[in-house]
């Protein structure tokens, strides 16, 4: 007769978990046709993207070519959101649709205005629904890379409409209506609030403080702050825009994208990984909504995101480093966390 070697049994986490969330049924049956579909809309977002583009990059393009463009890409963006979660094609997408017709032929500075948030409000959502959980740090990179190529598509396409807006009350209901829309995505992919541990709910109060911190600041500087202080932020945005050619936007490297690293490292063990996730969209609409002021200046734009992008990569990463570091020997004999899986990138979530 043999026994069982003395210790503490531990789970055998080398399995990773199934997805927990229900997921809707294929729908296009055909195998061969859903994978044109994907084709084309992929197709239709890169073309798209080049011809928004051409409104600020000089490349001789046509005018004409920048609100079609900026149409088109409206519209894939909510294929794209739509069908990775898991809404209503024929609803959303024939909204989309019809709004970027009214806007592209009749030229109305109201519709154009709701055309450019629009894409804004999809491009930053989509920007951080498309990512994947990240195990490690090559993946993080990864996913780094897809939210700001996604967010930079926004950005662009809300140039090329070229909507007459007050910069800043606009820029305010996108970042309330992206935030908004994340929230219900992230609630039902997150299960509400009820499976939050004692240490995750710290980290997302943490975070949830240190965002409304810094908007009530930013705010209190801009119309309460002394002239001495004002003065000073005032020339140090000039001395960096004359010496680096851009300023690091405080909300993307500070929130927006060290809170994507944390939250994609989060989801490959815990699907309350996607609360982290929510505050991304802070810095992803940030992005997408810079181009909305023509006077903006596309390198000077391109510099501050590369900047903002450089410094919350290194935050994050650090915070990443402090909350995943190695289990201590004690603590190893806990049952560990087991990896957790989700849909691939091009499948819905739910």
């Amino acid at each position: 007769m043999t026994t069982a070697p003395p210790g503490r049994r531990r789970l055998d986490t080398s399995v990773p978990t199934p997805y927990e969330v229900a997921t809707r049924e294929p729908r296009v049956d055909s195998p061969r046709w859903s994978r044109l579909l994907m084709i084309a809309t992929f197709v239709a977002w890169a073309c798209s993207t080049a011809g928004a583009a051409s409104a600020i990059a000089d490349v001789g393009a046509p005018s004409w070519l920048w609100r079609p463009s900026a149409a088109v890409l409206l519209v894939a963006f909510a294929v794209m959101l739509t069908h990775r979660v898991g809404g209503y094609m024929r609803i959303w997408v024939s909204l989309s649709l019809l709004l970027s017709a009214a806007a592209l032929l009749s030229g109305v500075n109201a519709l154009l205005a709701a055309a450019a948030g629009t894409t804004a409000v999809l491009s930053a959502v989509s920007a951080v629904v498309f990512t994947r959980p990240a195990a490690s740090v090559v993946q993080v990179l990864r996913e780094y890379a897809v939210m700001l190529i996604l967010a930079l598509s926004g950005a662009v396409g809300v140039a090329a409409w070229n909507a007459p807006v007050e910069v800043r009350p606009f820029g305010l209901m996108v970042m309330a209506v992206s935030v908004t829309l994340a929230i219900s995505i992230v609630w039902r992919l997150g299960s509400g609030l009820h499976g939050f541990g004692r240490s995750h709910l710290k980290l997302l109060v943490v975070v949830a403080v240190v965002a409304v911190g810094l908007f009530y600041y930013g705010s209190f500087v801009r119309t309460a702050g002394s002239p001495a202080l004002t003065n000073l932020l005032d020339d140090t945005i000039v001395w960096l825009r004359q010496n680096i050619g851009g300023v690091p936007r405080p909300y993307e490297f500070l929130i927006g994208f060290p809170a994507l690293v944390v939250g994609v490292s989060m989801r490959s063990r815990y699907r309350e990984g996607w609360w982290v996730c929510v505050f991304a969209v802070v810095g992803t609409v940030i992005v997408a909504n810079s181009l909305i002021d023509p006077r903006a200046y596309p390198s000077y734009f391109a510099l501050s995101t590369l900047y903002s992008a450089i410094i919350g990569l290194v935050i994050g990463l650090a915070i990443r480093a402090v909350l995943f570091r190695p289990r201590s020997r004690r603590a190893a004999r806990a049952v560990q966390q087991a990896q957790r899986t989700e849909p691939s990138r091009l499948s819905p979530l739910r």
